[in-house]
């Protein structure tokens, strides 16, 4: 028989409905607020079967906290997906036709691309070719900013990638869609748009930068865990958890409900 729900798990859960995706250090964070405020019994190395619970009481509603790790840093996420829906589908009372149809041909440079981005000229030019209904530059920027601040896009000096969010929710659809694509990560496994490529064309194995200088730590001479060519790309420094990170866990504890995620609650 499962555990019931506490308001210590309701609170949590309220907290991911409003945010959408959360970094492991906001989880941690919120964990704690949840179990101190309602009285709850806190272990802080219980944050797993904690969610655990949660995510019992959403397996009939088709809804899933689920972890994955961020492609900048490598810094462990927890996202809330609608299993129901495995395509952009499940963003559609969210977004107009065209501005979705904008977001597959996004999908689909980013994806078709070595360096896993797609640069705002190149998304400026497909919104004039929607099959649906053309974009107005400042409409497509528009639109872009949006996907950016529903966390579905991240964008970078005019460079746009899948965000966090959008590969943890549409892993499935990703892997299913664009299998002739995409490359794993030689190190985690996981799907890897930014990172290094060995250089040996018959190699060509990818690792995202943050695997690269985790395998790489110490080692003065690398090679390729492939093909044992030299792996002639700068080795990264390991990036320490951002303090930015730690200072934005005590506003993941009380949230102010977006539209989009008021809209995916109903959904469910």
């Amino acid at each position: 028989m499962s555990r019931p729900m506490g308001d210590s798990h309701k609170r949590f859960l309220q907290t991911m409905m409003s945010n959408g995706i959360i970094s492991s250090v906001q989880a941690k964070a919120l964990h704690r607020h949840c179990c101190e405020t309602h009285g709850a019994h806190f272990s802080p190395d219980r944050l797993e079967e904690f969610i655990d619970v949660i995510n019992t009481h959403l397996q009939p509603m088709f809804m899933h906290i689920r972890k994955g790790m961020s492609e900048e840093d490598g810094a462990q996420h927890y996202a809330l997906v609608n299993m129901a829906e495995t395509d952009i589908t499940r963003m559609s009372s969210d977004y107009a036709d065209n501005e979705l149809e904008l977001f597959r041909k996004t999908m689909d440079l980013i994806l078709d691309s070595e360096s896993g981005t797609a640069s705002s000229t190149d998304l400026l030019n497909c919104a004039d070719r929607l099959q649906t209904k053309k974009m107005k530059k400042k409409e497509t920027e528009h639109v872009l900013n949006k996907f950016v601040q529903d966390k579905w896009l991240h964008e970078k000096q005019g460079e746009y990638t899948l965000s966090t969010r959008c590969i943890i929710e549409m892993e499935q659809y990703i892997r299913t869609v664009y299998q002739d694509l995409i490359r794993l990560c030689h190190v985690c496994h996981n799907i890897v748009l930014q990172g290094q490529i060995c250089e040996n064309p018959e190699c060509g194995i990818k690792m995202h930068y943050y695997c690269v200088a985790r395998y790489f730590k110490g080692r003065i001479d690398p090679h390729c865990p492939s093909c044992s060519d030299f792996w002639a790309h700068e080795i990264p420094e390991i990036q320490p958890e951002s303090q930015s990170q730690s200072s934005s866990a005590r506003e993941a504890a009380a949230p102010t409900p977006s539209t989009s995620a008021t809209r995916r609650s109903r959904r469910s």
